[in-house]
């Protein structure tokens, strides 16, 4: 007998966009960071993400494993980084948050050109949020209270991104057809294509086994 799983990206995505939205809210300087952003990061954001990461383990997703697990860890850290100081624990020195999001944007850099793979909607999540991570990077190095303000603009863009490539799923797969389209390529490089070429391996595999 075989069971269906459930696409788990949708939610995923959903916890990233919309904490990314709130995020850089406050990064455009329209209120201070909060309790409410700190709570979706740890949760929604964060945990939520690392969740979904394992539910992509077990589909033989490994773009989705790492990507979701990543950043649902990258939420935690940053909640880390921010609480830590104030609890007296540690400190970070001056500038080094500008390595911090310069190594989260290479590497998100790296995600964009495996996301090409995929529907044109996917690839402007990675692509904004490669820009997003390089432009917060260059605000902390420099102290440009403009650059923050551009990026927290362009972080808006890219949870927006995020949330309805997660709709466009959800509405999609409900109504069993194009509702909210996503810009397909061709039909093998949808998502789902590397997770049945890795399972056509495993098969295969297993018969010659």
């Amino acid at each position: 007998m075989s069971t269906k799983l459930a696409n788990p990206a949708p939610l995923g995505l959903m916890g990233f966009g919309m904490t990314t939205i709130l995020l850089n809210i406050h990064n455009a300087g329209y209120f201070p960071i909060d309790s409410m952003i700190l709570a979706m990061g740890i949760f929604y954001g964060g945990i939520g993400q690392v969740i979904v990461g394992m539910m992509c383990f077990m589909r033989g997703d490994t773009f989705g494993t790492t990507a979701f697990t990543s950043y649902g860890l990258f939420w935690l850290t940053l909640v880390g980084i921010i609480l830590m100081p104030n609890m007296g624990i540690a400190a970070s020195p001056a500038h080094f948050m500008g390595w911090y999001l310069t190594l989260w944007g290479t590497f998100t850099a790296f995600m964009f050109v495996g996301s090409l793979r995929y529907p044109r909607a996917k690839q402007v999540v990675f692509g904004s949020l490669t820009i997003l991570f390089f432009l917060l990077a260059a605000r902390d190095f420099t102290d440009n209270a403009l650059l923050g303000t551009i990026a927290g603009f362009e972080g808006i863009f890219c949870g927006a991104s995020a949330i309805y490539f997660a709709m466009a799923q959800v509405l999609n797969a409900e109504y069993g057809r194009t509702i909210l389209p996503v810009g397909e390529l061709t039909q093998s490089n949808t998502q789902v294509q590397p997770q049945t070429a890795e399972a056509e391996k495993v098969t295969l595999h297993s018969v010659k086994a």
